[in-house]
């Protein structure tokens, strides 16, 4: 069917349908990978977007259900330039019209997503609404877009509360806001048994389980919208119980102590960011999703110290806490999809939970 993609300063995009095609609403944002397009799929930080690809073809090698970085696709519409006809890879399970009908996820074609991401990039990331069909009511889409008010995902995403993984000698309670599921992999690689507690799980509840260390995971949204886990959170840096936190946990165990963040004007999505590691002055390339970052005029000196920044636009990237229990990055070392440059941070949390200095 045809299809319209409004957003809210009443620019509009044609193209077509693919996936399930049915009207959606969403935040519009883009992503700038040239693959790894099945991971992103299921990535839970995506929960609410309507994705934009800046590659032009997608779909070429279909969708490998090992691939998924969780249970389905949590995206709320994906749009792109072209999706191929032919899903060529050995290992493809189902091609990505296939599956986003199967998750009744909506898909649009056919879009000028250059003129879209230009506009996205200037005017900041904006509230959308894709219809579909020959005869779109474009005044009643505005009428919706302008009631639309974004919600936090974190309660629908956090699914994988008392799954246990792994069974190695290091317990690892994993606090679950959206976790992908190379986090996990990563870390029972490193031979640990990760329990997943919900979002909002007492630091009470998950200190019964007798954990060795705390992994803050990824998420959607805003983070003061997860008001619940900030106040756990203190408790948990109270402790000093040794802590890793990546994404949304970044920015809620920042919140925890005494920071601030603030929403990007179109932020983070892909899987080539560049940033530095101020102790080292070495740069890394890594993976990233997120739309609020830490405000750095907020990090108390006495209570933490800014370890890494984006080379794009300098913002905070990582944050290391001066009880020498606690580390946080913004990015994605565990990159799935994307460069493993940051991977030494899960063997860096190992050596703390060991009893190592950061």
């Amino acid at each position: 069917m045809k299809a319209l993609l409004m957003l809210e300063n009443e620019a509009t995009f044609s193209g077509v349908g693919f996936g399930d095609e049915h009207d959606v609403l969403c935040e519009v944002v883009f992503n700038s990978a040239m693959c790894g397009y099945p991971e992103l799929l299921t990535d839970p930080s995506y929960a609410g977007q309507g994705v934009v690809m800046t590659y032009p073809m997608i779909g070429n090698y279909g969708i490998c259900y090992e691939d998924a970085e969780s249970d389905k696709p949590w995206l709320r519409a994906y749009i792109v330039r072209s999706v191929s006809n032919v899903a060529s890879n050995f290992r493809c399970d189902t091609d990505l019209d296939s599956y986003l009908k199967a998750h009744h996820i909506p898909g649009m074609q056919g879009v000028d997503t250059r003129a879209l991401t230009r506009m996205l990039r200037e005017s900041g990331t904006m509230r959308g609404m894709i219809a579909y069909g020959d005869n779109i009511d474009e005044a009643a889409m505005r009428e919706k877009i302008d009631a639309y008010q974004l919600e936090s995902c974190v309660p629908e995403v956090s699914v994988r509360g008392g799954r246990v993984y792994g069974d190695g000698d290091v317990k690892i309670a994993l606090y679950d806001y959206g976790v992908k599921s190379n986090i996990i992999r990563s870390l029972v690689a490193r031979g640990c048994t990760v329990k997943c507690f919900p979002w909002d799980a007492s630091f009470e509840t998950v200190m019964e389980w007798k954990p060795d260390g705390i992994m803050l995971a990824n998420g959607p949204g805003d983070p003061k919208s997860c008001g619940k886990a900030i106040a756990e959170l203190k408790k948990v840096y109270a402790a000093g119980v040794p802590t890793f936190a990546i994404c949304l946990g970044h920015q809620l165990m920042a919140l925890a102590n005494g920071c601030d963040t603030y929403k990007l004007k179109y932020g983070h999505r892909g899987i080539n960011h560049p940033v530095k590691d101020l102790e080292t002055n070495r740069v890394y390339i890594s993976s990233q999703n997120h739309g609020y970052v830490v405000d750095e005029k907020t990090v108390d000196p006495a209570v933490a110290e800014i370890s890494f920044i984006s080379m794009n636009d300098g913002s905070v990237e990582g944050i290391r806490y001066k009880n020498n229990r606690c580390f946080s990055v913004q990015f994605h070392p565990e990159a799935c999809g994307g460069p493993h440059d940051t991977r030494f941070l899960f063997d860096r949390f190992m050596k703390l939970i060991g009893g190592g200095q950061l």
